[in-house]
């Protein structure tokens, strides 16, 4: 165990909910006192890179309850327990946008937000598209726009693209295009 790692002494669920669990935690500090961590348990979630044979990628904006705004972000969408990240990526795809891939890459994987949660985010390039039909959920409300690679690095850069998975996304594509 490393030198700065925390042991756990003990752990409760004070929170069980469809979306994600809170665990209280009392840890050992590597000085020897004692802390509290809350921790928001998540199953993960993936994120698609999706670019059109004309070097566009689709983006999908929808209203952020959490945030109070409408975003424009990559398709994306929580893992179901066990659920293999790509299995995932191609109902997402296919679910918000409406197109499948031939062709699937996966790039480096990171957490969202490791200070509380252990939620980790697994990112999909996908090419080679065809468009067959959105298939959204009961509750979403999506729209779907498709912006070339070059375009979206700038709305990045000039925050109108602030979600973090999507900003990650759009800036390691450029990488693999």
């Amino acid at each position: 165990m490393s030198d700065l790692a925390e042991k756990t002494l003990e752990s409760k669920v004070v929170y069980q909910g469809k979306v994600l669990s809170l665990r209280l935690d009392e840890v050992a500090l590597p000085n020897g006192s004692t802390s509290k961590r809350e921790v928001v348990e998540h199953a993960g979630a993936v994120t698609v890179i999706a670019i059109t044979n004309d070097q566009k990628v689709l983006l999908v904006r929808q209203f952020r309850y959490s945030v109070g705004e409408v975003m424009l972000e990559l398709p994306a969408g929580g893992l179901k327990r066990g659920e293999e990240p790509l299995i995932c990526a191609k109902r997402e795809l296919k679910e918000e946008t409406g197109w499948e891939a031939e062709e699937w890459r996966e790039l480096p994987s990171f957490f969202t937000t490791p200070g509380f949660t252990n939620e980790k985010m697994y990112l999909f390039l996908a090419r080679n598209l065809t468009y067959t039909g959105q298939d959204l959920d009961e509750d979403e409300f999506i729209q779907v726009i498709s912006v070339p690679l070059q375009n979206t690095l700038d709305m990045v850069r000039r925050g109108e693209i602030r979600d973090a998975k999507s900003i990650v996304g759009i800036l390691l594509a450029e990488s693999y295009k």
